[in-house]
C-alpha cells in the first residue's frame, strides 16, 4: 500500500533536510507495515516489535516516531488541525464560522489516506471494537474540540463565546465521524477515495446548514 509519507518541505516552506526525508520514509513504512499488520493478524495479535521488524527497524527506533501502537492508526491528526486553524486564520471577509471549518475540510489533501482511505476505514472498525484504540479516537477529538474551538472565539469576538464554539465544533468533528462510518464502515464496497470525500464534504455541509447564519 502507498502510504502518503507528508509534505515533502516544512511548514514554513523550505525543502526538507535529507534527515527529514528520511524520517518521513521511515515513518511512511511503519504506517505501511502496522496497517498490513492489523488486517492481516488481528489488532491484539500485532505488536509494536512485529510493525518495526516490518518496516526493517528496532523496536526503540519505533518509539521515536509513535508512541504507541494505537498513535500509528493517527498519522496526521495534527495536520487536519493545522488546517482549521489555518483556515480560521485566513478567513475572508463575511466568512461565517461554519463555512471556515467546511472550507478546511474541503482543502484537505485528495491522497490523505488518514482521511477518506483504507487507514481511515481499518482505524474506524477498531474503534468500534477495541477499547484502547476508541480512547486515543476520543482523545483527539477532544483535544482538536479545544484548539479549534479557541481559535474561532479568538476569530470571531464578541459574536462566539466559548460553549458557542465549543459546540459548533463538536458538531463539525462529529458530523465528519459520523458520516465517514456510513460512507466506509457500512458500506457494502468503499467507494473511492476521490468519492468518499465529495460525499463527506456534502454532509458536513448539510449537517452544519443551520450554523451558517
Amino acid at each position: 500500500m502507498a502510504t502518503n509519507p507528508g509534505p515533502a518541505a516544512s511548514p514554513e516552506g523550505r525543502p526538507l533536510s535529507l534527515r527529514e526525508r528520511r524520517r518521513q520514509r521511515t515513518r511512511a513504512a511503519l504506517i505501511a507495515a502496522g496497517i498490513e499488520l492489523f488486517e492481516r493478524d488481528g489488532y491484539e495479535e500485532t505488536t509494536v516489535a512485529k510493525i518495526a521488524a516490518a518496516a526493517d527497524i528496532g523496536t526503540r527506533t519505533f518509539f521515536g516516531y509513535f508512541a504507541s501502537k494505537e498513535e500509528l492508526l493517527f498519522p496526521r491528526a495534527d495536520d487536519r488541525v493545522a488546517a482549521a486553524l489555518d483556515a480560521i486564520r485566513t478567513r475572508r471577509p463575511g466568512e461565517r464560522p461554519a463555512d471556515v471549518l467546511l472550507r478546511a475540510l474541503g482543502t484537505l489533501p485528495s491522497d490523505d489516506d488518514d482521511l477518506v482511505g483504507r487507514l481511515t476505514l481499518l482505524r474506524l472498525k477498531l474503534i468500534r471494537t477495541v477499547p484502547a484504540v476508541a480512547g486515543r479516537a476520543f482523545a483527539a477529538q477532544y483535544a482538536a474540540q479545544h484548539v479549534i474551538a479557541a481559535a474561532l472565539v479568538e476569530a470571531y469576538p464578541g459574536e462566539l463565546d466559548n460553549p458557542a464554539a465549543a459546540a459548533l465544533t463538536g458538531a463539525f468533528i462529529g458530523a465528519v465521524a459520523a458520516a465517514l462510518d456510513v460512507l466506509l464502515v457500512r458500506a457494502d464496497a468503499p467507494p473511492p477515495p476521490d468519492a468518499v470525500r465529495a460525499a463527506l464534504v456534502d454532509a458536513v455541509a448539510r449537517a452544519l446548514s443551520g450554523q451558517k447564519r
